[in-house]
């Protein structure tokens, strides 16, 4: 990337919302090494990442996550990994990742399989492998008798869950396009056509597995995790952002609303809840009235991230909350709720 299309392409962080990220130029230690990790790895200063700089402890991890799962080279081949994501963020409905990955993937394949994938078309997916894969990512269950390989189930189920989790960032903090709104509308199409360029040329090196890890104290991955055990990079990626995380709940969560996302977590079935918000008023209704906004965020988050507005983030913030306690509430919310749904991803692996 030159240093012309990188400082270009810094300018992305004015897509995000509700909080100010942290600008290149004004960063440091923990962060500036993130940044500059990502710029290199990733092929640009990915906004999803970089929303959660007023962090950048959650920053670290959001990247570490991202790293060892789609960017480090493994078994199973990009455009899989690619095929995950975009299945994925279309099943929870989050048009800024499928348009970023959908163009990775059309990068790397230059066919319509990718605009196949990006909308759920599996009728038209020609290639058996990456059917197979969007199959199961889409239903959890490969599709007939096939089988996936053994030895890509750990990348795989990393991505995808990976996804749970970004496309709740994502949905809460960004807007539908990866392009900046005062691109024109006669222009976006050649943009998106150029954002493939750029990502296939960064999704076509290979990467070592586990060179994000240092950037967090290692941490042993929970007992749910085994699926990643013969992927220590893996494992590993886990492990660490589940405690960072974890922390920045303890911190930033109150411990009534940790218990009822929890809770409901734990009975929800991944079936979205529909337009109303009725059921929100509902939910937290059993919670002490000054704990209720962080509810109200923490459960839009988990289980309808596309419904959270303005009025959310506002009355958040008439508690006292400021960008750090928003961005590790949001990303406490949206790793319970990647968690959560990491049963089926197991499950539907043989």
């Amino acid at each position: 990337m030159s240093p012309a299309a990188g400082k270009a392409l810094r300018r992305s962080i004015e897509q995000v919302r509700y909080v100010r990220p942290v600008r290149f130029g004004a960063s440091d230690g923990l962060t500036r090494t993130v940044y500059r990790q990502v710029e290199r790895e990733f092929g640009m200063l990915a906004p999803p990442v970089v929303l959660h700089s007023p962090a950048p402890e959650v920053m670290a991890a959001s990247w570490v996550l991202l790293r060892e799962t789609l960017v480090a080279s493994w078994h199973a081949p990009r455009a899989a990994k690619e095929a995950v994501a975009s299945t994925v963020s279309a099943a929870n409905a989050c048009p800024y990742c499928v348009a970023v990955h959908g163009a990775t993937l059309n990068g790397l394949l230059r066919d319509p399989t990718a605009q196949a994938i990006a909308e759920s078309r599996l009728a038209d997916i020609t290639d058996p492998e990456l059917l197979a894969v969007a199959t199961w990512a889409k239903t959890r269950e490969p599709p007939g008798d096939t089988t996936l390989p053994r030895e890509r189930a750990p990348e795989l189920i990393g991505v995808a869950a990976t996804f749970e989790y970004f496309n709740r960032m994502v949905n809460v903090f960004l807007d539908e396009s990866p392009l900046p709104s005062h691109v024109p509308v006669r222009l976006r199409a050649t943009m998106m056509r150029l954002l493939s360029v750029l990502m296939r040329g960064s999704a076509g090196q290979r990467r070592a597995p586990g060179a994000s890890l240092d950037l967090l104290p290692a941490a042993p991955p929970p007992p749910e995790l085994e699926w990643a055990a013969e992927a220590p990079h893996i494992a590993g990626a886990f492990g660490r952002a589940a405690a960072v995380i974890d922390a920045a709940g303890q911190r930033s969560v109150p411990e009534s609303v940790r218990r009822l996302v929890t809770d409901r977590l734990a009975a929800w079935d991944g079936a979205p809840l529909g337009l109303s918000r009725a059921w929100l008023t509902d939910e937290v209704r059993s919670l002490p009235t000054a704990d209720r906004p962080a509810g109200r965020a923490a459960l839009l988050t988990a289980l309808a991230s596309h419904q959270t507005g303005q009025e959310d983030i506002d009355e958040l913030r008439g508690t006292g909350a400021d960008d750090r306690r928003l961005v590790e509430l949001t990303a406490w919310a949206g790793f319970a709720a990647a968690s959560s749904r990491l049963g089926p991803l197991r499950a539907s692996y043989r």
